[in-house]
């Protein structure tokens, strides 16, 4: 943090509430924070994206239940838990769904000896993910936490890997629990009362005749669950009862990763492993933005645009991939609308392979702008991209005549996977997610970067709150990306040959502020792709954390499938469209 800190001791301890009343707020609060809740913070920092309070760690659930009902922060976007020499601290990034500009950051700071603070889950159903993953790889806890388990790492692992002390060479012995049923205790087991019931119904490895339930393993490995996911499912015949996302089984310590990456040279290649359905470049443009903003790096409005450009053309390769996987996943269309979305696709990736170089890891942004100009020559570039993105519109009417308009493809997606505005905002959902459910919040016109607030388009939005909703919103908006790319176009095409400016001057080596923080995110295919940073004064990060959109819209499912039946299940997982690398990271 960039400011002191007074002694642990001192700091942990509540004030008086006489001498508050007395003496006012013991610290400068900003507007936003109501005074009902001064008594519970400590100091106040300035986060280069936003003000930030210090709190006690065991009022966070009044301080952050205030904010929310008081001052409308709806929307707690990601929480970044860190060690520092003297404390730990969580950081909860909050801001409004009706304006994400307005943010603020809540530091809630523990001792070194017992790293506890109040959990957030009663007020944003998100912090539930959030908070197990702080535990998992940090190891703080957090009281009243409905279930502080590990999420990412095996249950049985060995230390929290982003701890100073963690043991990296230390063996580790990971047991599989398989079948482990999450309402055995609410069974029945025949002429027994549930106090007397043996514990072979504990295992849940088979339905047994007198069972009332079956627990079904659907993943990790099968092709419904679009990636390494493990759905761990309770069913009362096709009923699903229970249903939870076992996630972690790609996690591969990207941000530890990138926090031993330099700024200006190695942590570039790495976020488009986030995303591999081809939404890399948003990734790109996530560490872009954050990092500029960090080091006070301005780009070239020609190198904007290009960058918005390809960002969309990023986006478009992820919608597509999105609605031939959900033809196959409900109607069990192959030949036609999957391979029809995989034409579309393959023409775009060739319109990226000529700008980048590359099919799927791009590596095309730099801090500053991009690596350089377009391709040679331009007039053939701009051709290739214009009968691409003109193609688009013709393409949306023959989706919507097979997979929108299929009878099949309506019965199964309307009025399944419900999932209503209040309770979408609580889990932290956004993109087509929370656009699908009348939610109307998107980044890139809410809280500019790039060319966009120079263009003419739509955000795309459907009252529907459900599986066919969030299809409509992709398909809607793949028809505004092409409309976005095709304005792009045009203004590269005017642009004066000599103002042509791919990349501002950068230092070789950059070494942001010591304590510097910032968090920024920037609109992915899948929703709010966030990255917090935390500088040391060195040229690589303290802390670097990513909020992968997937994460939180996954873990909404229960609320969307609970209730439902199984075939109703898979509609919404593949509604969600998740991507197991975003989530895993």
């Amino acid at each position: 943090m960039s400011v002191s800190r007074q002694p642990e001791q001192q700091r942990l301890e509540r004030p008086e509430p006489e001498a508050c009343d007395a003496a006012g707020p013991l610290v400068d609060l900003p507007s936003a924070v109501p005074a009902s809740i001064a008594d519970a913070v400590l100091d106040t920092d300035d986060h280069l994206n936003a003000p930030a309070i210090v709190i006690r760690p065991d009022d966070v659930e009044r301080v952050l239940a205030a904010l929310k009902r008081e001052a409308g922060y709806d929307h707690c976007a990601c929480v970044t838990a860190q060690q520092y020499a003297d404390r730990y601290e969580s950081i909860y990034h909050l801001r409004t769904y009706a304006d994400p500009t307005d943010e603020l950051g809540v530091v809630v700071p523990t001792t070194p000896e017992d790293p506890t603070s109040e959990s957030a889950a009663a007020v944003y159903d998100t912090a539930r993910w959030h908070e197990r993953e702080a535990y998992d790889l940090v190891g703080i806890e957090y009281d009243g936490h409905p279930n502080l388990e590990r999420i990412l790492l095996p249950d049985t692992w060995q230390g929290h890997p982003l701890r100073d002390d963690y043991d990296q060479d230390r063996p580790q012995i990971v047991t599989l629990s398989e079948h482990a049923n999450p309402l055995a205790v609410d069974e029945r087991v025949a002429g027994q009362p549930a106090t007397e019931a043996t514990d072979e119904r504990t295992t849940g490895a088979a339905h047994a005749a007198d069972t009332d339930t079956m627990f079904l393993n659907i993943g990790p490995h099968h092709p419904a669950t679009h990636g390494v996911l493990h759905l761990k499912a309770v069913l009362d015949g096709e009923q699903v009862l229970d249903v939870e996302p076992d996630i972690g089984y790609i996690h591969r310590c990207e941000e530890q990763m990138c926090q031993q990456g330099t700024y200006r040279h190695q942590i570039m290649p790495y976020p488009d492993r986030w995303d591999w359905s081809g939404a890399g470049l948003c990734n790109e443009w996530a560490y872009a933005r954050a990092a500029e903003d960090l080091a006070e790096i301005e780009v070239p409005e020609y190198a904007q645009v290009i960058r918005t450009m390809s960002a969309e053309l990023s986006r478009m390769l992820g919608h597509l991939l999105a609605a031939g996987t959900y033809a196959l996943d409900i109607v069990g269309d192959f030949t036609a609308l999957f391979m029809w979305s995989m034409r579309e696709r393959e023409k775009v990736q060739a319109v990226l392979e000529e700008l980048t170089g590359q099919r799927l890891m791009f590596n095309y942004y730099r801090l500053g702008g991009v690596a350089w100009d377009l391709p040679e020559p331009r007039e053939e570039f701009f051709d290739l991209t214009r009968d691409v993105v003109e193609g688009i519109p013709k393409a949306m009417d023959e989706y919507h005549a097979l997979l929108t308009n299929n009878e099949v493809m309506q019965l199964r997606t309307i009025d399944t996977g419900v999932l209503e505005p209040e309770v979408a905002k609580s889990y932290g959902c956004t993109g087509p997610v929370a656009r699908g459910s009348g939610i109307d919040y998107d980044v890139r016109r809410d809280d500019p970067y790039g060319y966009y607030d120079e263009l003419d388009w739509e955000v795309c939005v459907e009252d529907g709150c459900d599986n066919y909703a969030r299809v409509l919103v992709r398909l809607r908006e793949l028809e505004q990306s092409a409309r976005i790319v095709e304005q792009c176009i045009d203004l590269l095409e005017a642009w004066p040959d000599d103002e042509r400016e791919i990349q501002s001057n950068v230092p070789r080596t950059l070494k942001p502020e010591r304590d510097a923080e910032i968090y920024r995110a920037v609109e992915g295919a899948k929703g709010e792709l966030g990255i917090y940073i935390r500088a040391d004064g060195t040229d690589t990060p303290a802390r670097f954390k990513i909020r992968g959109p997937s994460f939180s819209n996954l873990q909404a499912l229960p609320e969307m499938a609970e209730g439902g039946y199984v075939a109703d299940l898979v509609a919404t997982l593949g509604s969600l469209d998740p991507i197991m690398g975003d989530v895993d990271r």
